[in-house]
């Protein structure tokens, strides 16, 4: 029905692809475009579907796209999709708790997106405050009794709430009010200092800053006089501390008509140097005057390059076979992609290949290189603070010489002076209970550039969440919808833990654990200065072997028939192969190309080659690669490239029949694509 309606409106969907790419994950490409508009060309072709296709790979939800119609005023398709969104109430704005002097106003704030017509209604404990349903709450504070508030949102039958928030009131002649706070006057004051403290690493960090004013405080954290990303909360709380938290702490406490500042505060970690503080005379002005502050600007940080190779394992000879990592790996890829890093995904590997993929990942690297996504889905344990990822081949009961050990590949990575090694590790971490074995893997360089994402706590395990056929892993659910957010990696990675946090299924079963002694704002989001053109033509080519495709040709066959042979990847080491007769004699009724003779050492399931739909492969990315793909086709799935000896042959057998005949003709010819995709580097 959108499709009726947007592909024959002025417009209709490339103001929709237009009011989308506003999200920067949701933007269109001129080719994705260019290529949504050629469906008109075929016979059910329709614009509005690729594009929707498009936005549906990139997780765009449907409350998102209303959001866009409305925008665009079309109510028709307003009206089709609002039937659509269920459960879209969602509380964007929480209701904060306020300390605040007896006998001023304060607001409470409750605001939420979904369908048209949301509804408020506070609540003082259980009771309804009348009058109030509209987003603001405002309150007179005119005895000294705390009260505890929520609201409730609604469209129709649907509801949500909001969370509690409790307003304190102080009494005028309370101790802390004794200085003499008058709101008209100083607008603000800080009844709470935070303390100095000296902790060891891995304590958590806990600073507290509390302040009454009118309009409500707003807060920012600073260390050594720059900004704490995220740090906008009465409470600064920073879990298992490293040096680099060390230095002079203040909040900088403001709302609409005033500003005041904490006194500074030093903390120390361990037995390393004190941060130098922050001269206090440098914030101070005078009370009552209102003075933008602006922190000193942090040095832009760029890389070299950026390079990422991800490993999904699933079809385990030995072991449990898994849905996830096909989508998560794709996912990862394709997020990858739109932060420009260079991206190598490989599915379903056993030891050698996957040691050979790290060695070739490694070529990649080089000083200030983000080498930084290794991204591993699949079967793993934890041994002794040592992380294992286990290959497809590993024995039943397998121990470390089976597998890969992740800190070894760290080592390794810190020999080629990366700038920024991240470790993305999707598996379980239970106790391998076959492997008494403690490896010697050295001690580490401490150069203060590590970032480890663990799907899940120590000795937990990591789980999939089934949506109709397609499986993701509960990390990579969350981690996309942060990936492409311009923040520190840490704080990001902070975001999707909160988020997993959410999940009730999986509430004290799994958990993000991040450990990292990254010291300088390093996000994946920075940008790229190749140092030289030398190294990084090297690195670009070594690149481009993994992720070249043999060109599509057209076969002409002794009887007049031409057929063409086109390719699509769908990962590094999967390739998708399709047959199109395009040209046939009059007198040649029906005819079809078929593949056959398809090397043995190739991974290739013969129930799902030739197939006239690109669904009947089984490959739940089906719809994603077949958008490249003309339509009359018969498909073949062709995995494990990476296992070829020598270059790629088959044969094309075309069968076809003449008029006024019933047996069928067969004539063949043998076809060579040379070494496709990973294949390029010899992982053999």
């Amino acid at each position: 029905r959108l499709c009726e309606l947007l592909d024959n409106a002025g417009r209709g969907w490339r103001k929709l692809a237009e009011l989308a790419g506003a999200e920067k994950r949701f933007r269109c490409s001129v080719e994705e475009l260019e290529m949504c508009s050629l469906k008109v060309l075929e016979p059910r072709g329709s614009p509005t579907q690729c594009l929707l296709q498009l936005l549906a790979e990139r997780d765009c939800t449907l409350r998102y796209l209303l959001g866009c119609l409305e925008r665009m005023g079309h109510e028709q398709a307003c009206r089709v999709l609002s039937s659509a969104v269920q459960d879209g109430i969602r509380i964007t704005v929480q209701p904060e708790s306020q300390v605040v002097a007896e006998g001023t106003q304060v607001s409470l704030t409750c605001c939420a997106t979904g369908p048209p017509g949301l509804m408020y209604q506070w609540f003082c404990g259980r009771q309804e405050v009348p009058g109030a349903t509209s987003p603001e709450l405002v309150i007179d504070t005119a005895t000294p009794a705390g009260q505890w508030y929520i609201c409730r949102v609604n469209c129709g039958a649907t509801f949500t709430f909001s969370r509690w928030a409790h307003v304190q009131v102080e009494k005028s002649s309370s101790p802390s009010s004794g200085s003499g706070y008058c709101p008209s006057m100083a607008g603000l004051q800080i009844l709470r200092q935070p303390r100095p403290c000296r902790l060891a690493e891995g304590d958590t960090l806990v600073l507290e800053c509390r302040a009454i004013g009118n309009p409500p405080p707003q807060y920012q954290w600073f260390r050594n006089r720059r900004p704490v990303e995220g740090a906008q909360a009465p409470q600064l709380q920073v879990k298992l501390v490293t040096t680099a938290e060390r230095g002079s702490y203040s909040c900088h406490v403001f709302n609409l008509f005033h500003e005041v500042w904490s006194q500074e505060v030093d903390v120390e970690i361990g037995e390393g140097p004190r941060q130098t503080s922050v001269t206090p005379h440098l914030l101070s002005w005078g009370a009552g005057v209102s003075h933008s502050v602006t922190a000193p600007p942090s040095p832009v940080l760029a890389a070299t390059d950026k390079v990422a190779l991800l490993i999904g394992n699933m079809h385990y000879l030995h072991h449990k076979q898994l849905q996830a990592p096909i989508v998560d790996v794709h996912a990862l890829g394709a997020l990858l992609c739109q932060l420009n890093f260079k991206v190598v995904s490989l599915l379903d590997l056993r030891k050698a290949e996957m040691q050979m993929a790290v060695d070739e990942f490694l070529l990649l690297l080089d000083k200030g290189v983000y080498a930084g996504l290794l991204y591993y889905a699949g079967h793993g344990y934890e041994n002794f603070g040592n992380s294992f990822m286990v290959p497809i081949d590993a024995p039943s009961a397998y121990t470390s010489e089976h597998c890969l050990c992740v800190q070894r590949v760290l080592q390794e990575m810190q020999q080629r002076r990366t700038g920024l090694n991240i470790f993305l590790l999707d598996m379980c971490r239970k106790r391998n209970l076959n492997d008494d074995i403690i490896p010697q893997v050295g001690a580490l360089e401490v150069t203060a550039n590590i970032v480890f994402g663990y799907a899940t706590c120590a000795d937990a395990e990591a789980y999939e969440l089934s949506q109709g056929e397609l499986s993701n892993g509960i990390f990579v659910t969350f981690l996309k919808r942060w990936l492409l957010e311009d923040e520190k990696i840490t704080v990001l990675l902070d975001k999707v833990a909160e988020d997993m946090g959410t999940l009730e299924i999986t509430r004290g079963r799994q958990a993000l654990e991040l450990r990292s002694n990254l010291s300088e704002r390093r996000a994946l989001t920075d940008p790229i200065r190749p140092p030289g053109q030398d190294e990084s033509s090297a690195r670009n080519l070594q690149w481009a072997k993994a992720h070249v495709l043999p060109e599509s040709r057209h076969l002409c066959f002794d009887c007049g028939v031409t057929v063409q042979l086109g390719f699509a990847a769908e990962f590094s080491n999967i390739m998708i192969i399709y047959t199109r007769v395009v040209a046939a004699p009059k007198d040649i009724t029906k005819c079809e190309a078929r593949l056959t003779d398809i090397p043995e050492e190739l991974d290739v399931d013969l129930k799902c080659t030739n197939k006239e739909s690109p669904e009947e492969l089984g490959s739940p990315l089906a719809p994603v690669w077949s958008l490249g793909c003309p339509s009359c086709c018969l498909y073949s799935r062709v995995c494990g490239l990476q296992k070829l000896r020598q270059e790629l042959a088959f044969t094309v057998c075309l069968q076809y029949r003449y008029q006024g005949m019933d047996d069928f003709v067969e004539e063949r010819q043998r076809v060579n694509v040379g070494r496709p995709l990973i294949a390029k580097l010899n992982l053999q």
